[in-house]
Formats: C-alpha cells, structure tokens, sequence
C-alpha cells in the first residue's frame, strides 16, 4: 500500500480543526439559536448534540483510513 503523505495528513488535520472552529463559532451558533425547538429540544442543543458526534465520526473515520494506509507503522508503535 501507499504511505500517506505527511504533508496532506497534517493539511487534513488542519482542515478538522478550521471546520471545528468554525462550526462552535459566532456565526454558526446564531443561525441555530431561535426560539423553536425540535421534539422540545431547543435547536442550538438539538445543533450541538447532533453536530459533535458527526465531528467525532468524521475524525475517527480519518484516523482509521491513515491505520488502513499505514499498518506497518502502526504495529511497529505497539511493539514500543
């Protein structure tokens, strides 16, 4: 298998952490802060209980893909 490129990895993870910032941050949390709810659940809380997990998902789902890429690396930091 191919090596993941350490530049694209680290871009990646750069990417997790804008897209993260920016959906805790002022813009994102106005649009979602109204007086409705769903399921009596204000929408901000329904926006963060539904958006965090997605955002765990999405990183567990990245690390997995670098492990399927790389699993000679992996075994060697078990063997450590």
């Amino acid at each position: 298998m191919k090596t993941p490129n350490p530049t694209s990895t680290h871009e990646a993870w750069v990417l997790c952490l804008i897209l993260g910032v920016i959906m805790l941050n002022f813009p994102f949390l106005q649009i979602f802060n109204t007086g409705r709810s769903i399921l009596g659940i204000p929408i901000l809380i329904f926006y963060f209980f539904i958006g965090w997990p997605i955002s765990i998902l999405v990183i567990y789902l990245f690390v997995g893909r670098l492990q399927q890429e790389d699993p000679d690396k992996t075994q060697d930091e078990e063997k450590k």
